[in-house]
Formats: structure tokens, C-alpha cells, sequence
């Protein structure tokens, strides 16, 4: 499986055929990502093992959201059973792959320590109280080589993770494998991934002005424009009863 090069102005598509699937069906859009929400701060809550169980679940999750885009991707009803998908198939080598971001994690705030970030990896992993921005400058002060290394291996992984569920979940790919695969992805397709998060960035303070209540629908189209950018990368879906996006998207032209 190879991951397509395309050029700039895809970036921009994907969040248009993000907010088509979206106006599918808007308000259980809504609904699910509130499941999710709650689900996951419901399960960090529990003491020691809650925030590293989000971790493990993750993948499992967004591969519901991801389920439901298929769905419509599909022509057939966006449910709230899809939010499951990830629980009742490769099940297994999704907890797998969130077992190792999990691992890598921990292993990139080990380097941060060694290269002199203690302090503020400290403070990242501990409850302390960082409403008072002495305590951030107090670590950080001593920390530039770490807080660049951390960015930067953070962004690969993020980079590494981000198409992984998919790639495991309808191409089969094993969990190592599908972390190669998006991050080839994104070093395949620098420019459309620019225009993608820039353009969500400026989404992102046009949402943040009324109230926050723009996120409402920016929120779901995160992950439906992230699946557009899946297919798009790596078409085509394996599936019989999977339509050419370009069919599927086109006849919902009419709500740019």
C-alpha cells in the first residue's frame, strides 16, 4: 500500500467533504462526539489507571467515529451502534497501537528529563496547579532544548498516529505497519497538510468567537474531514459497497 502525493489545494478539500459528511446528519454528529467526550473524561477519572486507558482506548474510539463515516461515505445511516465498531473488530491490534503511542509517550518525556526538562515534565505528568504562569516560566526556563525535542517527537508521532486506527481497522494492517503508512502520509503530502491545518487554525478562532459554540460543528468535522483525508491518501476503500468519493462528495456541492 502506498500513500498518494497530492497537491496543495487538497488540504482545503478534505475539510469541505469533512463538513459535507457532517450536514449528513448534524445533530447526531453532535450526539456522538458528546458520547465520546464524556466517555473518555468519565475514564480518566478513575485514580492511576484512567488517563493511560483513554490512551489504550483511543484508537478503538475514533475508529467509531471514523466507522460512521464510512457509513455515509456508504450511503447508509450514520447510528450511534458505529461508536462500538472499534470494540466488536480488531479490537486487539487497536488497544495494540494504543498500547505503543501510549509507550512512546513515556519514552519521549523520558528524553525531555534527560536533556534537562525534569522540571516541567514534572509538572506535565503531576496535578500541580499550573494557573499561575511563574510555575510554567520557573521550567521551562531551563528546558528550550527539551521543549524543542519534545515538539518535535510529539509531531512525528502525532504524525505517525494519526491514520493508524484506519489503516488497522478496513486495510488490515498491522499496528507498526499503519504507523509507518500515516506517517509516510504526511511526509508524502507536506503541502496539503499545511493548507489543512492552517486553514484550521483560522477555523478554529472563527469558531472560538461566539462563545465557543462554532465548535459544535468544528469538532465533528475534525474527524470527517480526517476521513476524507484517509480516503483520499489512501484510496480505495476496500469494500464492495464503497462508492468513488468523488461521487459521494460531489452531490453535496451545494452546501459551499
Amino acid at each position: 500500500m502506498e500513500a498518494q502525493r497530492l497537491t496543495a489545494g487538497h488540504g482545503w478539500e478534505w475539510i469541505k467533504q469533512g463538513y459535507a459528511l457532517f450536514m449528513k446528519a448534524p445533530l447526531l454528529w453532535i450526539v456522538l462526539l458528546m458520547i465520546c467526550l464524556v466517555a473518555a473524561v468519565a475514564i480518566s477519572a478513575i485514580p492511576f489507571i484512567g488517563e493511560p486507558l483513554v490512551s489504550l482506548l483511543m484508537p478503538a474510539m475514533i475508529v467509531g467515529l471514523m466507522a460512521g463515516c464510512r457509513a455515509l461515505h456508504n450511503g447508509e445511516e450514520l447510528e450511534l451502534p458505529h461508536l462500538l465498531s472499534g470494540f466488536q473488530r480488531h479490537t486487539t491490534p487497536l488497544v495494540t497501537l494504543g498500547g505503543i503511542t501510549l509507550a512512546a509517550q513515556f519514552l519521549i518525556l523520558g528524553v525531555m528529563m534527560l536533556v534537562g526538562g525534569g522540571a516541567l515534565v514534572t509538572i506535565l505528568m503531576s496535578n500541580t496547579d499550573i494557573s499561575d504562569p511563574n510555575i510554567f516560566t520557573t521550567a521551562i526556563a531551563g528546558a528550550g532544548l527539551a521543549v524543542l525535542i519534545g515538539l518535535t517527537l510529539f509531531s512525528v508521532l502525532l504524525m505517525a498516529t494519526q491514520f493508524a486506527p484506519m489503516l488497522v481497522y478496513i486495510n488490515n494492517a498491522p499496528p507498526i505497519a499503519a504507523m509507518k503508512l500515516s506517517l509516510n502520509a504526511f511526509t508524502h503530502n507536506i503541502a496539503p497538510m499545511l493548507v489543512y491545518g492552517a486553514s484550521f487554525m483560522l477555523l478554529a478562532i472563527l469558531a472560538s468567537l461566539p462563545m465557543f459554540l462554532g465548535w459544535l460543528v468544528l469538532l465533528p468535522v475534525i474527524f470527517t474531514s480526517l476521513y476524507a483525508a484517509y480516503v483520499d491518501i489512501f484510496p480505495p476503500i476496500k469494500e464492495e459497497a464503497a462508492a468513488p468519493v468523488s461521487d459521494v462528495f460531489s452531490r453535496d456541492e451545494s452546501h459551499f
